[in-house]
């Protein structure tokens, strides 16, 4: 997915504790610039329910959200990758962003279809980890 100078890479990890036999998994967000991958997010599998609400709750929002002129609302994960919502005024749209924590601040703004397509891959990735995790 791209959003502006920015694509977005998702997919799914798994990992071994050699010492355990125990495996975990996840969601991995590329973020890359130019071909750089300048940050990344790492979502556990047990946070996934949990995020795919909270970005069904922030394509959802509207002004009734609050009584204040602006607001700010967003899903942050345990790795600190974060999906927001803000408005700067009572009028106009509602702004979108992604957000990782692990590197610096920045913002990319975002479309509500951008939006909609980064929560498809999120579930896409979703359903591939379900069928890893499936025992054979």
């Amino acid at each position: 997915m791209t959003a502006g100078a920015a694509d977005f890479t998702v997919w799914f990890k798994e990992s071994l504790n050699v010492s355990t036999g125990q495996k975990a998994y996840g969601v991995v967000i590329d973020i890359s610039d130019n071909n750089r991958r300048v940050r990344k997010a790492v979502i556990d599998y047990d946070e996934l329910d949990a995020f795919l609400s909270g970005l069904d709750y922030l394509a959802r929002i509207d002004y009734a959200v609050t009584t204040l002129p602006t607001f700010s609302a967003g899903y942050t994960t345990r790795s600190g990758f974060r999906v927001g919502a803000f408005t700067s005024e009572r009028r106009g749209a509602i702004q979108f962003f992604l957000q990782a924590y692990n590197t610096d601040n920045t913002r990319i703004l975002i479309t509500p279809a951008q939006l909609a397509q980064f929560r498809t891959l999120i579930e896409q990735t979703r359903r591939s980890l379900d069928v890893l995790r499936t025992p054979h």
